[in-house]
């Protein structure tokens, strides 16, 4: 009886756990939606930002472009030195210890130390200046634990059977790597990626320090915002408040249909 009862206690408690949840994500969802909804105007999508129509278009675009030069440097190495820590360094080698260690402590840094440390080594030691590159290799650094780390556990839970399959057919250490491993642990190594671009979208404060707020579509070596330091931006003015809630809301919406899609893809992969 003692234990039907404790039983009951904690069915209980997980489901008020779970409607607590479902609660806070609503109220929060359509709070910024119904502000959003309420000063949504599409001159916020005005090619060109003015101090009239404080449009968005320029900081998405500059979002979308960051997301791609930082993906573009950082999955690469992320996804190679997963590789080698788990298929080629020996399974007690201490480079994995101290690599695992290393990205682990990375991983929980604030992103305002990534932004000291990127307005020090890339606008002050580099000179690049307050950039879009500044920017875009401060949040390469800042997402490379990330992706390495989750490429890593992703290639640790393929079965070694699969591997020793592949040997068996003739196959070499290479070619199963990227036949066999690497396919079966896309799906995590995705999620890993997803989660970075989740990352990107939503940092403000490292770029603050290293690719500065003008509003105007950057250039490599230009000053330019992203989606999340524009709406920082004209909220702390104080002018625009209800355009930051507009903004918050188109954010969401990009950051949910990036969710979606990555599911979609993951579940894809997972099915070939």
């Amino acid at each position: 009886m003692k234990h039907d009862w404790l039983s009951k206690i904690l069915f209980y408690s997980l489901r008020i756990s779970i409607f607590i949840t479902l609660g806070i994500f609503t109220i929060l969802i359509g709070f910024i939606f119904i502000k959003g909804m309420t000063y949504f105007s599409f001159d916020l999508f005005s090619w060109e930002y003015s101090s009239q129509n404080v449009s968005m278009m320029p900081a998405i675009i500059n979002t979308f472009n960051m997301v791609v030069f930082a993906l573009a440097i950082a999955v690469p190495i992320g996804v190679f030195g997963a590789v080698f820590l788990s298929e080629y360094a020996k399974k007690d080698s201490q480079i994995i210890r101290i690599v695992s260690l290393a990205s682990e402590t990375l991983m929980g840094i604030p992103s305002i130390v990534y932004g000291l440390f990127g307005y020090l080594m890339f606008v002050g030691y580099f000179g690049f200046g307050y950039s879009f590159l500044s920017g875009s290799l401060t949040l390469c650094i800042m997402i490379l634990p990330l992706i390495l780390r989750s490429s890593q556990e992703a290639l640790y839970a393929v079965p070694l059977n699969l591997r020793e399959a592949s040997f068996a057919l003739g196959a070499g250490k290479l070619r199963t790597i990227f036949a066999i491993v690497i396919p079966t642990a896309m799906p995590g190594i995705l999620a890993g990626i997803i989660l970075s671009i989740g990352k990107i979208v939503g940092e403000s404060a490292a770029l603050l320090y290293t690719s500065s707020t003008s509003p105007q579509v950057a250039g490599l070596l230009d000053s330019g915002r992203t989606l999340s330091v524009h709406m920082y931006v004209i909220s702390s003015e104080g002018l625009h408040i209800n355009e930051a809630y507009s903004t918050a809301m188109v954010l969401m919406v990009i950051v949910l249909g990036i969710n979606i899609c990555s599911k979609i893809i993951a579940q894809k992969l997972t099915k070939n």
